[in-house]
């Protein structure tokens, strides 16, 4: 079982998205989207979906931190493992209460706005409660080994995930592992194969080259230069 768990079912996950990935890429091209559903109600939606994707920003940033920086780099930034870990408690707890606010709100607007929930799919039902289960049960664990410097999954954890890219996954790292983080590791990988079937696919073609392309200067229309306006004519016409 622990070879299945943290030495076969890491590399299905990740077959899962790339096969996936590839898949909508080829078949399902303009099916590659949020499907917004802005036009039927977007009071809420201004609220909840900046609290639930800059929630799940920071909770990804934290997981990328925690798993891939090797504890002897903190150290040696002078980094301790008490201040790594109320870092990590409390940013790690904020991330995720805001992440879980903006799916409940987005939920309750689906389920009470009736425009919204016609457009939802079993597959919408699906992925918000796999997502909300993953974010959930990390907060659990985390909490629950919340005393003294808590549990530190950067000597178990953490390098297990990492020899996953060296193809040689050290299973046995997990086996002393608590059970609920456990639990959350498991659930990760099922929402990481999940990704590409569902709309959390448009986080592989979100806009990033806006923040580096040059800004665009907007200047007021000079009639000394271009001249006077032609009138308008027809339906341009405003007034009566």
């Amino acid at each position: 079982m622990s070879t299945l768990l943290w030495g076969v079912l890491p590399y299905v996950a990740l077959a899962l998205l790339i096969a996936g990935l590839v898949w909508r890429y080829r078949y399902d091209k303009y099916g590659w989207t949020t499907r917004s559903s802005q036009v039927y109600e977007s009071k809420l939606l201004n609220i909840a979906s900046p609290a639930f994707h800059y929630g799940i920003l920071f909770v990804l940033a934290g997981h990328l931190v925690g798993l891939f920086v090797p504890m002897s780099w903190t150290d040696k930034a002078g980094v301790s493992e008490h201040t790594y870990h109320l870092f990590s408690l409390y940013g790690g707890t904020a991330a995720g209460v805001l992440a879980v606010a903006g799916i409940l709100l987005l939920v309750y607007r689906r389920r009470t706005k009736a425009p919204v929930f016609r457009a939802t799919t079993v597959n919408d039902k699906l992925m918000y409660l796999v997502l909300l289960a993953a974010i959930a049960m990390g907060m659990i664990a985390k909490l629950t080994h919340a005393s003294g410097d808590g549990y530190n999954y950067r000597d178990s954890i953490a390098p297990w995930a990492r020899s996953l890219f060296t193809l040689q996954p050290k299973t046995d790292l997990m086996e002393g592992v608590p059970v609920l983080y456990q639990i959350h590791a498991v659930i990760g990988m099922a929402l990481i194969a999940l990704v590409p079937y569902t709309r959390l696919v448009h986080m592989f073609s979100a806009p990033v080259q806006y923040l580096f392309r040059p800004y665009v200067v907007y200047r007021s229309r000079d009639p000394g230069q271009l001249g006077p306006r032609p009138e308008r004519r027809g339906w341009e016409k405003t007034g009566a």
